[in-house]
């Protein structure tokens, strides 16, 4: 599951509930007001700009690698990339190498590979 909440003081209190506004897609309240929305199975939607996501589901391999990619995009290990340390790096390579030499769900590797792109050429120095 995949959440965005609007800051973390939300995770003070329970939520009251998640409202389904679409498949695998909820609004979450707090208070009677809406403070983050929820995505059941994000690797199932991943896709590169807009096209039509795989109807088959994603493989074991595509949901570790799209925790992986969102781990090195956000604080702290984004941080680390930034700062040139060897172990975030040598995450984002392996990330890298796993993606393109994935053979099966090669659609949903694509979008993550468009993901960190950028990190990879701007931190990969191999």
């Amino acid at each position: 599951m995949l959440t965005c909440l609007r800051d973390l003081d939300v995770l003070d209190e329970p939520l009251e509930a998640g409202i389904g506004i679409a498949p695998d897609v909820a609004l979450l309240v707090q208070h009677g007001t809406v403070v983050g929305w929820s995505l059941t199975d994000p690797a199932r939607y991943l896709t590169t700009h807009f096209a039509t996501p795989d109807p088959a589901p994603p493989i074991p391999a595509t949901r570790r690698l799209l925790t992986e990619c969102l781990d090195l995009v956000t604080t702290p290990v984004v941080d680390d990339l930034v700062d040139g340390e060897p172990a975030a790096l040598a995450r984002l390579q392996a990330a890298d190498k796993a993606l393109r030499e994935q053979r099966e769900d090669r659609q949903r590797a694509d979008a993550l590979l468009e993901l960190i792109a950028t990190y990879v050429e701007d931190y990969g120095n191999w």
